[in-house]
Order: C-alpha cells, then structure tokens, then sequence
C-alpha cells in the first residue's frame, strides 16, 4: 500500500530522464543521477456530469496538459462519444469521453494504471457511489489518484482493497507530518530571479492553466522558468514542485511555500519562477491568495478575470470584483505591481475578447491578452516588459 502523500514535497514526472530520488519522511530533493527514461502512466480520468465545466477543472486541466500521465479517456456519461479536446477548445485530441468505468476499459483495451478523480467539488469528499466506483476501478487493478481532502489511504477499507488487488492510493492533498512542516524565515529574500504569481478575481478562473502557459512560454523563448504549483490539480498534472496549500494549516502555509520556491531556486537556478495562484485575494471565502502573496513575496503579479462571469463562482449571491478593484487590493496589500491581465474566454465570443483586451489595456494601461486563444508570446512579452533584465538572458538570434 502507499501511504507518501504528493503534496509539499518536490515531484518529478515519471517521463523525466533523471527522476528525483524523494525522501518519504521530509520535503528533500537529491541531485539527479543518470537513469534510463520511464515510460509515462496511463490513466482513466472520471468527471461524471462535470467535464468541462467548473468542478471539473482537475479533469479539465489533466486532458489539456499533462507531464505524469497519458489521459486515455474521461468518464461523464453525459457527454459519452464526444472528443474531450473539442468540448474543451474546439479542437480534437483524441481523448474519447466514455459513459462509465466498463465502456472506458473497453475503450483503452487494456487497464490503465491509474484511475484519476477529476473532479474538485466545494466539499471536497466523496459521495457513496463515487466511493464504490473507486473501489471497483481498484479491483481491475488500477491504483487511485485521489486529490480531496478525504485522504483514502487513512480508510480502512481502502487500505484493505490496496492490499487485495495490489494497488496503491495517492493522496495528493495529504500534507507532510506537522512536525516536519515549516515557518517562514525570510529566505526568500535570498531568490534573486523574479517571481511572478498568477492570481485572480475569483476561484476556478484559469490560473493555473495560464500559469503552464507562461511557464511553457518563457522557456520556449530561451529562458528558463519553474513553476511552482500550489493546487492539487498542478501536482497531478506533473509540477516538479509544489504544495497542496489548501490542506496545510494556516501557521505554516507561508513557510512551506516560501521554502518550496527556495529549494526549486538553489536546485534549478532559473532565470523566472512562476507562482500558480488559489482563490482571489478579495474572496471571503477563501485565504489561500494571502499566503501566495506572503510566502512568495513576488515581484510581480499577472491577474487573470473573467470578464463574461458576474457571479463569484458557487455564489451567486456575490459579485465578481472588477480587475481595477482587485488591482489595488492586491497592490496595497502586498509590496508588488501587476504586470498584465489575462483574460479567461468563458461565455464570450472572440470580437468580444478582442474588446475586452482593447478595454483593459487602455482603462488598467498594463498589457492584457488571453492565454488560450491568443499567442504565448503575448505572454512572455508581458513579463520582459516588465523585467528588462531578462532580455540579456534571452539567447543571441540565429
């Protein structure tokens, strides 16, 4: 049975061809040695009734990019026969969407190792049928990647069914034991490159998918960016480092962030590190922002906003903040400036997105753009605006 949970602890992909060795009682790295290139995990993705949509986002995320595993289909009985690319992005991937846990074994003609749970409820527990179809999927002999803060390997009956079919549960969100949690200590004064964090007006927005973007983007261009994931989701997907920030009590949430940023800085000696965002810093109902803030101390902020969105997602009782009011907020709380605004498409045509774009730019007048349906370029010309330095870091034009 596993019992290491992924979150705050450094993570490599199974396709890098120089894994990290982890340690299981602490949040240790090791130099990397020489090894031979793992082949990548395969996996079933279930998002019933929630593919596409808000609660789906870990499913979502997982069939747009994934480093750790090959996504071979996504269970939602209501889109069943539909390509996940093209009910995402209008564009084909290949990745079909099944009806239940019988047909997607039958669509993959062979058992995947990995069943993922994709889906991210505002409870974050399991409901009784979600439960039996877990235990189903591990008698077929498929290990569990479970990021709720119901942690299954603390269950009795899940750890008897790891020990029955030879399968093991990966609690994402499961955070180190408290005695090995740590406090903030001002270290990150000592990283010396830019940090950029990609907050939010609102939870489920984009950042973390902006975020890959940036990161994919910069290094594209020459430089070399980390990201550093702070949501189970990211650390699914593959994010070399990160913590579950939401399920670290709130004494160390700082501390641990700030430390995880340190050692991907001493490791990696990058030229950006991009921090992923939580929630929105003028949510009531979620802090997660303010530790980002604190534990990163970044030098500069990209906001991402939904400009079709009027309510804060799962209340419609609230407003969405406009990108000006969260602009101040987040300048006044922390000693740091927002360098763009990128803008999350949902329930806009293209024209309007354009508008939106020419809107921001001239009211905010820092550069906007969307990550999705805009080039990446747009992006990492956001972040050289704003840090000239690392145009000389960029590589001499063939």
């Amino acid at each position: 049975m596993f019992t290491v949970p992924l979150s705050a602890r450094s993570i490599a992909p199974p396709t890098d061809p120089n894994p990290v060795v982890r340690n299981e009682t602490a949040n240790s790295v090791q130099p990397q040695i020489s090894g031979v290139k793992q082949p990548i995990s395969t996996a079933i993705v279930y998002c019933e009734a929630n593919f596409g949509a808000i609660d789906g986002k870990t499913a979502n995320g997982l069939v747009r990019q994934s480093e750790r595993y090959q996504i071979l289909s996504v269970i939602d009985s209501e889109q069943a026969g539909l390509d996940a690319g093209m009910v995402l992005d209008d564009e084909p991937n290949a990745i079909p969407i099944c009806r239940d846990l019988t047909s997607a074994l039958t669509q993959a003609g062979t058992v995947p190792d990995y069943f993922i749970f994709g889906m991210a409820p505002a409870t974050g527990m399991l409901s009784i049928h979600e439960r039996s179809l877990i235990l189903e999927a591990m008698s077929h002999g498929m290990s569990i990647v479970n990021g709720l803060h119901e942690f299954l390997n603390d269950d009795p009956i899940f750890e008897a069914a790891c020990v029955a079919h030879q399968v093991e549960i990966l609690d994402v969100r499961k955070p180190r034991d408290k005695k090995d949690l740590r406090m903030f200590s001002s270290a990150i004064a000592n990283v010396s490159c830019p940090r950029i964090a990609v907050l939010g007006t609102d939870c489920a927005i984009g950042k973390r998918t902006t975020a890959t973007i940036l990161t994919q983007a910069l290094n594209e261009r020459g430089l070399k960016a980390v990201m550093i994931g702070t949501g189970q989701t990211g650390l699914i997907q593959g994010a070399r480092y990160g913590i579950a920030l939401d399920a670290i009590p709130s004494q160390f949430c700082a501390g641990e962030l700030e430390a995880t940023i340190v050692e991907a800085f001493e490791i990696e000696d990058p030229d950006v590190i991009i921090i992923e965002g939580q929630g929105a810093l003028s949510h009531p109902a979620f802090s997660s922002s303010s530790f980002i803030l604190r534990g990163s101390c970044p030098n500069g902020i990209v906001l991402q906003h939904a400009p079709g969105r009027s309510q804060r997602c799962d209340f419609d009782n609230m407003s969405m903040p406009t990108p000006a009011s969260e602009i101040n907020l987040l300048q006044t709380f922390a000693d740091t400036k927002v360098i763009g605004l990128t803008i999350n498409h949902e329930n806009m045509t293209d024209d309007e997105v354009s508008a939106a774009i020419t809107q921001y730019e001239r009211e905010l007048d820092i550069p906007a753009t969307d990550a999705l349906t805009r080039s990446p370029e747009r992006l990492v010309e956001m972040v050289l605006a704003a840090f000239p330095k690392l145009e000389k870091l960029l590589p001499a034009a063939a």
